[in-house]
């Protein structure tokens, strides 16, 4: 209907428009500058823009998201939320957000990326102000990693430039080069501007498994003790993650200054899932493509996932993020 109205409003200008200049020039000139008002505004209605109609933060849909739809996963909800929250309102934050996520593989990591984008752009991780990056496929050769950098640098302060609320993910942060992770430091910082450009409202998110060792050590001392996960704090975690984080030789971030100066605005930790979380993972797969639940479905997938350690079998090795093809077997 809204379509259907704003053409119909623009033809009638336009026509409107032709039939006055004959005899009204002044009025023609008014009647075909509301035309192009309108043009612009039709334009911008379809056309994905740097302004709020198809940007603006929903802080009650990401609590919403993070409590219904990230399973197991106490701690990084409540920093992801006053984190992101915490940016979003100001309108004149000091530096750019930067999250750094750690964890085992399928713990939710690029699921909460994707949480994020979905309720700060319109369009969420499709997105054009929203880039992520793979190392092993953005950045394969070591040898190229100078030109990686320039690339990199030019990609940033470009988007930035065309809109100054841009999002910019990389995954697998822990294979990334040192030289590559330290040439975007600079747009991190407390600067007010470089180069002319601000990128104080952008966000960054690393993503990473370098930790998950640590994470998962921690949580299964809690278990053998008899403690509820949900009596696991970040306090509890923050040593053995930085243990693993900053004395990992083999952590692309234990090289890089982005450490040392601070720039990390929270180290968000996320705890290997047990086997009630992988079944609600599959339960909301169901749902996701418009499956009856079905719990006993559910239970049989969770249950031939693979488990460590193996005679206790606590924790799925590899989370939800097999879940999606699993489920096909069993349909």
């Amino acid at each position: 209907m809204k379509v259907t109205y704003m053409y119909v409003l623009l033809h009638v200008i336009l026509t409107e428009s032709v039939l006055v200049n004959a005899f009204e020039p002044f009025t023609a000139a008014i009647t075909i500058g509301i035309g192009a008002v309108v043009t612009r505004t039709i334009y911008n209605y379809f056309h994905e823009s740097c302004d709020p109609n198809w940007i603006e933060f929903n802080v009650t849909g990401l609590k919403v998201d993070l409590e219904r739809k990230l399973f197991g996963q106490h701690i990084a909800s409540r920093i992801i939320l006053k984190a992101v929250n915490g940016f979003m309102s100001n309108s004149n934050p000091k530096k750019p957000l930067v999250l750094s996520l750690h964890g085992w593989t399928g713990t939710g990591k690029n699921f909460v990326s994707k949480l994020i984008a979905e309720n700060i752009f319109r369009e969420g991780m499709n997105s054009s102000f929203v880039h992520v990056f793979t190392s092993e496929l953005h950045f394969p050769h070591k040898g190229e990693i100078e030109t990686y950098k320039s690339q990199l640098q030019q990609w940033v302060k470009g988007n930035v430039t065309n809109c100054a609320h841009s999002m910019f993910i990389f995954d697998e942060m822990d294979k990334m080069h040192p030289g590559l992770i330290d040439s975007i430091k600079p747009y991190l910082d407390y600067y007010d501007k470089l180069d002319g450009v601000s990128y104080r409202k952008a966000m960054f998110i690393f993503l990473s498994n370098a930790g998950g060792d640590g994470i998962i050590k921690t949580a299964l001392e809690f278990w053998k003790l008899g403690h509820n996960r949900e009596e696991i704090g970040l306090k509890d975690l923050e040593d053995s993650l930085s243990v693993s984080v900053f004395n990992d030789k083999n952590s692309g971030l234990w090289h890089t200054s982005l450490i040392d100066k601070h720039l990390v605005d929270y180290f968000v930790p996320f705890l290997p899932l047990e086997h009630k979380h992988i079944i609600q993972c599959v339960l909301a797969e169901m749902k996701e493509k418009r499956l009856q639940p079905n719990l006993d479905i559910a239970h049989q997938v969770a249950t031939d996932l693979v488990y460590f350690p193996k005679l206790d079998r606590v924790y799925a090795v590899k989370g939800c993020k097999t879940i999606a093809s699993k489920l096909d077997y069993y349909l």
